[in-house]
């Protein structure tokens, strides 16, 4: 027990030396996002000198266009205009605190249990688990894929590929580089292969392997393609009928460059697959990173991973509390 907590006492410095590093990076990332929406936020407050009728109408208006979306910006108001009518909000700091506190009970409250977690006290998670990304053509759905591959691989997780994407010989064959580099299985077919017979093998190859996990790349597609998410329903349902409660995650890919359209994909995908959580890309080049309080508050769906760069190591665990102190900072 000693060695233990001496072990714990050597490795503190290293874990927050990390957990420093990662928060620089991220701040770094969300600097436009921090611009639109917090630099907006703090110059509208900066033009008056105590909270009135007149400052909450313009704060109203500024967090209306920061792609926050109107469900958000209604419970934020809601809360300030409560503060300020029992006159414990005077300042312009205190309409800026609210409003972190309430930015952060969004996601907070939306975080979630991961579905790889025990589903039972002490009960250990079914095998294999099964993630099924999916998402509209473009949002980086097939590089998340990978990068995602070799991050459970360096976590020690034994993962499974199954690129079912068979529409785009560059999908296959992307996946194809990111396994090799990883170590990572792969279970692919040729072109214009049914994607649910992709999907069988690969989860009987995963069975057969004692995979610990299997992610599923599936095509890319229109939200409005009642076809397409018809194909994703009857992945689904063969994912059920190999594996129990497969698939455990269904993880939507939103680029954060699209702002409220993204919302609108959510929805959509909401309604025909059951999303269990969300990886936002791209959050480093854009200013519309606001619309990701957005779904979570509407959709009540989790952030499981967020993209903040290109490199292999830029797909990060989603933390609320950092993306808040980013923010904020």
């Amino acid at each position: 027990m000693f060695f233990k907590r001496s072990k714990e006492k050597e490795d503190a410095p290293e874990k927050k030396e990390k957990r420093a590093g990662l928060l620089a990076r991220m701040t770094q990332a969300l600097g436009a996002t921090k611009e639109n929406l917090v630099g907006k936020i703090e110059a509208v407050l900066g033009t008056f000198s105590s909270m009135d009728e007149d400052a909450l109408d313009e704060l109203e208006g500024t967090l209306l266009g920061a792609d926050l979306g109107v469900a958000v910006t209604d419970r934020i108001m809601t809360a300030v205009r409560a503060q300020f009518k029992k006159g414990v909000l005077k300042t312009p700091e205190d309409a800026k605190a609210e409003i972190r506190d309430q930015l952060g009970a969004i996601l907070a409250s939306h975080a979630g249990a991961a579905a790889q977690a025990p589903s039972e006290a002490g009960a250990a998670p079914p095998k294999p688990q099964v993630w099924m990304v999916v998402g509209v053509n473009g949002t980086g759905k097939t590089t998340t894929v990978g990068k995602l591959t070799a991050r459970l691989a360096a976590e020690g997780r034994k993962t499974l590929v199954c690129a079912a994407d068979t529409f785009r010989p560059a999908a296959i064959e992307q996946l194809a580089v990111w396994a090799e580099r990883s170590g990572t299985d792969l279970v692919k077919s040729k072109i214009g292969a049914d994607p649910s017979a992709v999907l069988h093998d690969a989860l009987a190859a995963a069975t057969a392997r004692a995979a610990d996990l299997v992610l599923v790349d599936t095509a890319g597609r229109l939200h409005t393609k009642s076809n397409l998410m018809k194909e994703l329903d009857k992945m689904r349902r063969v994912a059920g009928k190999v594996v129990a409660g497969a698939p455990h995650e269904t993880l939507l890919v939103v680029d954060a460059t699209t702002g409220q359209n993204g919302l609108a994909q959510a929805r959509e995908f909401m309604k025909a697959t059951g999303i269990t959580g969300l990886i936002v890309t791209k959050l480093d080049g854009t200013a519309k990173g606001g619309v990701l309080f957005g779904i979570a508050e509407e959709l009540d769906i989790p952030v499981r991973y967020i993209g903040i760069g290109e490199g292999i190591d830029d797909l990060i665990e989603f933390s609320p509390e950092d993306f808040i102190n980013s923010l904020f900072k």
